[in-house]
């Protein structure tokens, strides 16, 4: 049986791994050529993914209005179309695209836009409210992301989302979020085992708030499948041409310094059996019962990895431990 948490303090009961839905999104393009995708998809592919995560008991789904320039959540919504009662969708505003030419055109903070990208993301996926709705722009002053708590909390009180949340990094804007609105169940932040965040992990905790794991195989690092130039990333994958802010690949290929890292705790993330996909997967699940993990799915295979039944529960106490102390020097 899939192991199953509650989606913070919202009472939603979800599925301990959800399906990240960037990469189904396909292309999109910032206006000066910098990839923000994962390259082509196939649609086609990308549903029956969606339909091997629901067979494994997956309910989570995590998308984005500006994942594709809405592209995955239409790919989303068909995937759902007569299983909408089976899955809780996620999904974020802030970051305006033009669904058209697949371009990311800047930022929105106002309620307004909050409003109406709800309703571009309800009418995408076809249904009529939204599980999770999240704030996208996690560098966001603290008070400007609190001018939007009034009219997050009255979409719920219409019935068009059911929680909402914030997608950031910092554990001093999450915590200010969740004091703010009542309805606040969720911070969606990077973290996996080559990326501790105690500080979050503390919030989630002291809020009682669910805490999804984006990046929680590093962007395919902790895959081990890019390890060395061979197979390295086009130039219409975000990890082919990298900005700044994504420190795992170089170039389309993995960063040696965090290559070398995988290496450091392959054995211990592997002792019981699981693939490094699953081991990786399981240590964020060891490392708070708010964890939920989020890795990115675009074919079946993908699926299938991330969701075997060993991936869906915690690494095993010794096995824990033995990472910790594998990368207790690099911790800082």
């Amino acid at each position: 049986m899939t192991t199953t948490r509650t989606l913070g303090r919202s009472g939603i009961e979800v599925s301990a791994l959800g399906m990240g839905c960037w990469a189904i999104g396909g292309p999109l393009w910032g206006e000066d050529g910098q990839p923000y995708g994962w390259g082509e998809v196939d649609d086609e592919e990308s549903i029956r993914t969606v339909h091997a995560a629901l067979d494994h008991g997956i309910t989570l789904f995590d998308t984005s209005s500006n994942y594709g320039a809405g592209h995955s959540e239409r790919v989303l919504g068909r995937a759902l179309a007569g299983r909408r009662d089976s899955a809780v969708i996620a999904s974020k505003f802030g970051f305006t695209v033009e669904e058209r030419t697949r371009l990311a055109t800047g930022e929105d903070s106002s309620a307004a836009y909050a409003i109406s990208c709800l309703d571009g993301i309800l009418g995408r996926l076809g249904t009529d409210h939204l599980d999770l709705y999240q704030l996208h722009l996690g560098h966001l002053p603290v008070d400007q992301a609190l001018d939007l708590v009034e009219t997050l909390e009255d979409l719920v009180a219409q019935g068009r989302i059911r929680a909402y949340g914030w997608s950031t990094d910092d554990a001093a804007r999450a915590a200010a979020f969740a004091k703010a609105g009542a309805h606040c169940a969720a911070v969606q932040y990077d973290t996996s085992v080559l990326n501790d965040n105690a500080a979050m992990v503390d919030v989630l905790a002291a809020w009682n708030l669910a805490g999804l794991n984006r990046g929680p195989l590093a962007m395919g690092l902790l895959t081990g499948k890019y390890h060395g130039a061979v197979g390295a990333l086009g130039n219409d994958d975000v990890r082919g041409k990298n900005p700044e802010w994504l420190r795992w690949f170089t170039a389309g290929v993995p960063t040696p310094e965090w290559a070398a890292r995988v290496d450091r705790v392959r054995e211990a993330l592997t002792a019981d059996g699981r693939t490094l996909t699953q081991g990786a997967l399981g240590w964020l699940l060891a490392r708070s019962p708010h964890n939920l993990p989020i890795p990115g799915c675009r074919t079946v295979a993908q699926a299938e990895e991330n969701f075997a039944p060993l991936a869906r529960t915690p690494l095993p106490a010794d096995a824990f431990a033995e990472v910790e102390s594998l990368l207790a020097d690099l911790r800082g």
